[in-house]
């Protein structure tokens, strides 16, 4: 079985192993889309801390993905689960329903987040921290 999954992958954090991970699990193959600077910044209004070459770097470096490739628009989905044989799509459960379109050609499973971590949340702890011992330091 086939799998693939899609995602930003900025600031690699334990959640996005953890969703790997389980991906693996559900076939032999794991091909990992990866958003990239141009898709995030116009299509998803995100703006990233590490530039898509290294995120993609991370992401292949990883035990359970076997091959990467660039998220450069909504549409490729179709395209990238006909040209990989792709027969299971995974994605997060806060995107539940949004890619049943794609039920005609795979399997469609939407997996929880893990708990208590996200890429948002780590990057406002940061900018909180920076801003915390900026006001320290100027006090």
């Amino acid at each position: 079985m086939n799998v693939i999954t899609y995602g930003t992958f900025d600031l690699f954090h334990i959640g996005h192993l953890k969703l790997l991970e389980r991906c693996k699990a559900l076939g032999a193959s794991l091909t990992v889309a990866v958003s990239t600077d141009e898709f995030n910044s116009k299509s998803k209004n995100k703006i990233t801390a590490q530039p898509c070459s290294e995120r993609m770097q991370i992401v292949e470096a990883i035990k359970y993905v076997d091959r990467v490739i660039p998220e450069s628009c909504w549409e490729q989905k179709r395209d990238d689960v006909i040209k990989y044989n792709i027969d299971v799509f995974v994605i997060g459960d806060d995107w539940r329903g949004k890619f049943d379109f794609l039920e005609d050609l795979c399997q469609v499973v939407y997996l929880p987040r893990t708990d208590g971590i996200s890429t948002t949340e780590r990057k406002q702890q940061i900018v909180s921290k920076f801003s915390d011992e900026s006001e320290i330091a100027t006090a």
